[in-house]
């Protein structure tokens, strides 16, 4: 992909070249939302927006990281988006199934080649990370998805979220603290091989 072609042509007016760049882009920021909101609904209609906002605003790209820049506008979107989520509590983030009921686990935590009993385990596991996720403060949120992950360095993140890198850094050393003390804190209500996993991804 001629990334930097297909922005000419697009800021041209070609719409076949801009849906290049949203089938290049569009899972790196679902995944994004999704990490960020838990909530399929919620990243399906962000993503949505991410790239409507992209395509009104495409004019105004002016190089560097395209990718950086669609990613900015997806942080900016989650942040509304949980701002929202604050002011009307009612509204879950929690991920429900067609009956509105809490499910056990978000459908991108499990791993079809476990069996029964360990997709169970783990399934227990990476609920209460992504609790403990959730209840992070939003800025702390947003470091330590984009960095732990989804692997971005601290430049690139600081570029996303329009932050200086020593920022990031604190946030996210912080927002480590956090989930550790989390999940230490629920660790022992759960089986014993689950606490053990827990203590091997400290």
């Amino acid at each position: 992909m001629d990334e930097t072609q297909l922005i000419k042509e697009a800021k041209s007016g070609d719409v076949d070249a801009f849906n290049s760049l949203v089938l290049a882009y569009q899972v790196r920021v679902y995944n994004l939302a999704y990490r960020i909101l838990s909530d399929e609904d919620s990243a399906e209609d962000t993503t949505q927006t991410v790239f409507l906002t992209a395509y009104q605003k495409l004019s105004g790209f002016r190089g560097g990281s395209f990718l950086a820049w669609i990613l900015r506008i997806t942080t900016n979107q989650c942040y509304d988006r949980l701002r929202y989520a604050k002011r009307h509590p009612t509204a879950s983030l929690e991920p429900l199934n067609d009956d509105d009921e809490s499910m056990e686990s978000p459908a991108w935590m499990k791993d079809s080649s476990s069996g029964p009993e360990v997709l169970l385990d783990q399934a227990e596991l990476e609920r209460a990370i992504q609790q403990c996720i959730n209840a992070l403060p939003a800025d702390y949120r947003m470091v330590a998805v984009l960095v732990d992950v989804q692997g971005m360095d601290y430049q690139s993140v600081a570029e996303i979220i329009k932050t200086p890198m020593g920022t990031v850094k604190s946030r996210l050393a912080r927002a480590r603290l956090k989930l550790r003390d989390c999940l230490s804190g629920i660790r022992e209500l759960m089986p014993s091989s689950i606490r053990l996993n827990m203590e091997g991804n400290k």
